[in-house]
C-alpha cells in the first residue's frame, strides 16, 4: 500500500508515522431487529421496542432476520469484497448491565463479508486504498442511563438486538486527514446502497479508531482503540491528539500500554477507559441456537444485479459524459441528494451533450453556493431541478446571456415561476438581431475615436467597446454577436 498523502508527523527524534485502523458499525436499514421482530425505530420511550429475545427471557431463541442478510451482502458487493457463501454466528462473552442474555451474538472466525476496498479521494486531488479486512453481522447492546437518578443508573433495551455490520479495515490509513476521508466515502456508499441511514448524531454509524505510531517504514507499534466516535471532525482530532500522545511517551522512554480510550470533545484529548481485551477473553463458540448461514451463487448474483449506480461509477460517467472535471464531478456525487438532483436537471435538457457542464456548474457554483450561504438543505431548495434545467436551457440555446440567467435565477428563487414563460413576460431575452445592434455599435465608435485608434493598435482593448454596448442593451446584447461586429466595424 503506497503512502500517498501520509504526513509524517515531527517529534523530538525525527519524524513519524501514524498508522490508522477502524472499525466502523453501521446500523443495518431493517424496520426489525436482527433476531427478533421488534422495531428498530428511533427515539421511542424507553423499553418501547423490546421483545422477549431482545430481553433474553428464558427459552427465547433468536430467527434470523433475512433482510439483514440481505443488507449485509448488498453492502459487501458495494465495497468490491468477497461474499462468503457460508457463514456463522458466534457468541461473544461478556458481562455489561445493558446485556441481557451475558453475551453479543457476533460473527468472529466466518463472517458473512472478506476482504474488499474503498478507494477515497483526498484534497490534494491524490486517492488512496484503503483495504477492507471483513465485514460481520452482529446485534447492538442495549443503552445504560446514568442521568435519571442520583443514585441509580436505569437500562433501555431498544437498541439490544439492532443489527448492526461492523466493517473492519486494514492498517493501511496514515494521517487523521485519510481517515476522515475514508469514513466520509464509506458513509456515501452505504447511503447509496441504502443499507444504513449514515445518521451520526443518532448514533446509526459509528467508529472505533485504532491509532499506533512507528518511524517510518518501521514495525508496527503498539494500538490503542478510540471507542464509539460518532462525528467525522471528532474523529480527526482524537487521532491528531492520540498520535502526539504516544510519540511523547516513547520519546520519553516509556512503552504504550494497549488500551481502549474515549475521546473528550470539550477537552479535545483521549484518556483511558479500559485495558483492551484480547479474542481469547470473549471465549467466542459457534451460538448453539443459529444454524450456519449459507446462500447460492444465484442469491449473491441476484443482489448484484440490483445494486444502484454507486458513487465512484457515476463519477466516472460524469467525466465521460459530459467532460466534468474529476472535482466537479466529487461534489455532485459525494451526497445521494446532490447526484440524484442534478440528474433530474440533466433529464429537462434538450441537449445533454451540450449543456451538461454549463449544468453541473449552475448546481454547484450557482445553487449549492446559494443554499449553502442561506444554510438551507438542497431538499429544500427554493429552485426545483426543474426549473434550473429550464434556466440552463434557454442560455445554451442562446435565448439568454450568463447575465440575464443570474437575474433570472433570482426572480425563480424569490418568486418561482417557469424560467421560459418568465423570459417571454419581461422581455429579457438577448439580442441577436444585429441590425438593433448595429445602431449602438456606431453610436459607441464615432463618440471614441480616440479609442478606435488604440483598439486598432492594440486589438485585446475591443473588450472595453463590448462592455460600453453591453451596457448600453442593457446586458441583453449577445456578446459574441456584438464581438464580430465590432471586430469587422473597426477592421481588427
Amino acid at each position: 500500500m503506497s503512502a500517498t498523502g501520509a504526513k509524517l508527523i515531527k517529534g523530538a527524534t525525527g519524524d513519524w508515522e501514524v498508522v490508522i485502523g477502524m472499525e466502523v458499525h453501521a446500523q443495518v436499514t431493517s424496520k426489525s431487529k436482527l433476531f427478533s421482530g421488534a422495531s428498530t425505530e428511533f427515539g421511542g420511550e424507553p423499553n418501547s421496542h423490546v421483545s422477549l429475545v431482545d430481553a433474553a427471557m428464558p427459552g427465547m431463541l433468536p430467527v434470523i432476520n433475512e433482510e439483514c442478510v440481505r443488507q449485509a451482502v448488498r453492502t459487501g458487493l458495494g465495497l468490491s469484497a468477497q461474499i462468503n457463501r457460508r457463514s456463522v454466528f458466534d457468541r461473544k462473552n461478556y458481562f455489561y448491565p445493558d446485556l441481557p442474555q451475558g453475551y453479543q451474538i457476533s460473527q468472529y472466525k466466518s463472517p458473512i463479508v472478506g476482504e474488499g476496498e474503498v478507494i477515497v479521494e483526498l484534497a490534494d486531488g491524490g486517492s488512496v486504498t484503503v483495504g477492507i479486512e471483513r465485514l460481520h453481522l452482529e446485534q447492538d447492546a442495549g443503552k445504560s442511563l446514568h442521568d435519571r437518578s442520583p443514585t441509580m443508573s436505569y437500562v433501555d433495551l431498544n437498541r439490544s438486538g439492532v443489527a448492526l455490520m461492523e466493517i473492519v479495515s486494514k492498517p493501511d490509513i496514515r494521517s487523521s486527514e485519510q481517515a476522515k476521508a475514508y469514513v466520509t466515502k464509506l458513509r456515501s456508499i452505504l447511503r447509496y446502497l441504502g443499507t444504513c441511514d449514515g445518521d451520526m448524531e443518532k448514533g446509526s454509524l459509528r467508529a472505533d479508531v485504532n491509532v499506533s505510531v512507528r518511524k517510518p517504514g518501521g514495525a508496527l507499534g503498539t494500538r490503542c482503540e478510540i471507542k464509539n466516535m460518532n462525528s467525522i471532525n471528532f474523529i480527526g482530532q482524537a487521532i491528531e491528539y492520540e498520535a502526539r500522545r504516544q510519540i511523547g511517551i516513547i520519546e520519553d522512554g516509556g512503552t504504550i500500554d494497549q488500551e481502549t480510550r474515549l475521546f473528550d470533545p470539550n477537552k479535545g484529548e483521549t484518556r483511558s477507559m479500559r485495558s483492551k481485551e484480547e479474542a481469547h477473553d470473549y471465549r467466542y463458540f459457534p451460538d448453539p441456537d443459529l444454524l450456519p448461514l449459507e446462500f447460492s451463487e444465484a442469491y449473491v448474483a441476484e443482489l448484484k444485479a440490483g445494486l444502484p449506480e454507486l458513487p465512484d461509477q457515476k463519477t466516472a460517467r460524469f467525466i465521460a459524459e459530459f467532460g466534468l472535471s474529476p472535482y466537479d464531478a466529487s461534489v455532485l456525487v459525494a451526497e445521494r441528494e446532490s447526484a440524484g438532483f442534478y440528474e433530474t436537471v440533466l433529464a429537462g435538457l434538450a441537449d445533454k451533450a451540450r449543456d451538461g457542464k454549463l449544468a453541473a456548474n449552475w448546481v454547484i457554483n450557482e445553487l449549492f453556493g446559494r443554499l449553502n450561504k442561506e444554510g438551507h438543505d438542497i431538499s429544500a431548495s427554493p429552485v426545483s431541478a426543474e426549473q434550473l434545467g429550464g434556466i440552463v436551457d434557454l442560455i445554451g440555446e442562446g435565448t439568454i446571456s450568463g447575465k440575464i440567467a443570474k437575474d433570472l435565477f433570482e426572480i425563480v428563487w424569490q418568486e418561482g415561476g417557469d424560467p421560459r414563460a418568465l423570459v417571454e413576460a419581461r422581455g429579457m431575452k438577448q439580442v441577436t438581431d444585429l441590425g438593433a445592434i448595429e445602431k449602438v455599435v456606431d453610436d459607441i465608435i464615432s463618440a471614441n475615436p480616440d479609442k478606435v485608434a488604440q483598439a486598432r493598435a492594440k486589438p485585446q482593448l475591443v473588450g472595453w467597446f463590448v462592455g460600453q454596448v453591453m451596457k448600453s442593451s442593457g446586458g441583453k446584447a449577445n456578446p459574441q454577436a456584438v464581438n464580430d461586429l465590432l471586430k469587422s466595424k473597426l477592421g481588427i
